[in-house]
């Protein structure tokens, strides 16, 4: 019979995120590292800058060994609970466009815009062209 591990909320974990209360959280796991910071072969600032929250990626970017990930389970205190988990926001800031870019991006105006530049440009070219005689 597998034993039932304790739920923590996201908010609970955050909570805890001091030198004398460090929590992690790594893949839906929480952990209490504040025991082991003295030992943290990176340091126990780089614990520290992950204490409170889901430091799922920072841990996999680190490149952990098998012995590491062995090692986190004397740390190990729960599970967060899937209920409280906010689902990561993806923000997409809609850019204010000129008159301009907003010509500029419709096609009829795109496919004009290079013959007639061109043929500015030519015209130009022979004007000047022209005066210096």
């Amino acid at each position: 019979m597998a034993t039932l591990s304790k739920l923590y909320s996201m908010r609970e974990a955050a909570e805890h995120n001091t030198r004398d209360d460090c929590w992690v959280v790594i893949h839906g796991k929480v952990y209490d590292v504040t025991s082991y910071l003295d030992e943290h072969p990176g340091g126990d600032d780089v614990l520290l800058s992950a204490a409170g929250r889901d430091s799922t990626e920072d841990f996999e970017d680190a490149g952990h060994s098998k012995s590491a990930r062995e090692l986190m389970q004397d740390y190990y205190i729960g599970e967060l609970d899937p209920d409280t988990v906010i689902p990561e926001l993806e923000i997409f800031r809609k850019e204010k466009s000129s008159a301009f870019t907003t010509m500029l991006t419709n096609k009829t105006v795109q496919y004009l815009a290079v013959p007639a530049v061109i043929l500015g440009v030519s015209v130009v070219a022979g004007i000047l062209f022209s005066r210096s005689k």
